[in-house]
């Protein structure tokens, strides 16, 4: 059976996250940052980026989009999570007035309050198992995403990458701008938030963490 090309394929940005591994070498999160901006900076406009090709199945579109977020949001975590610790950021949360607790279902049954860094690191390890499941995500030409995907499995997975997002912003977005990847997040997010809302995939209540962000950067 004929394959989809691998979504994790050219636009995926693997991560060295080794200990050895220098923060400004070429080896380091932010050089990699840095290349991967350089080579996404200056392209269409973000308002047309979103939009479906004709001919192309929307699930699939959404599908790849995911793949180029979780890239997005775990390289910009990473650049700054030597400042997100459990004193720093004992809880996950955008300011004072949300406040985001974990579930998976299975070791966490129910919402359960961490540390945003732990947050992140429970969250990129779910989205990755996500991702790898092939009747969530299929692989084979022919075989059609499931009926919840857009609803449940794509808005689930988009909905918690925007905490990351607004964690950054609320809470790490001087460090950001310190290792100099302000523009990266900002285009980041603009793209994020242009997809989700064009495609109605988060609502406007989980929005409202970022608001004025997304007023600033509009």
């Amino acid at each position: 059976m004929t394959s989809r090309p691998n979504r994790r394929g050219m636009d995926s940005v693997a991560i060295n996250n080794s200990a050895d591994a220098g923060r400004t070498g070429t080896g380091s999160v932010q050089y990699q940052l840095r290349q991967y901006a350089e080579s996404t900076l200056g392209k269409a406009s973000l308002h047309e980026a979103v939009l479906l090709p004709e001919g192309e199945s929307l699930d699939e579109w959404i599908a790849c989009h995911i793949v180029d977020f979780y890239n997005h949001v775990n390289m910009l975590f990473m650049s700054v999570s030597h400042h997100c610790t459990d004193e720093t950021c004992p809880k996950m949360c955008a300011g004072e007035s949300y406040v985001y607790f974990w579930r998976d279902g299975v070791t966490y049954k129910e919402p359960t309050p961490v540390p945003a860094n732990k947050y992140v690191r429970l969250l990129m390890k779910w989205i990755d198992s996500q991702l790898d499941d092939t009747r969530l995500f299929p692989v084979d030409l022919g075989q059609p995403f499931p009926a919840n995907f857009r609803p449940e499995i794509a808005s689930q997975i988009l909905k918690r990458m925007l905490r990351v997002y607004a964690h950054l912003y609320w809470h790490h977005y001087p460090q950001i701008c310190q290792v100099g990847l302000a523009t990266m997040l900002n285009t980041s997010f603009t793209h994020f938030t242009l997809f989700v809302t064009k495609y109605k995939l988060v609502s406007d209540t989980e929005l409202q963490a970022v608001k004025d962000v997304i007023k600033i950067l509009a």
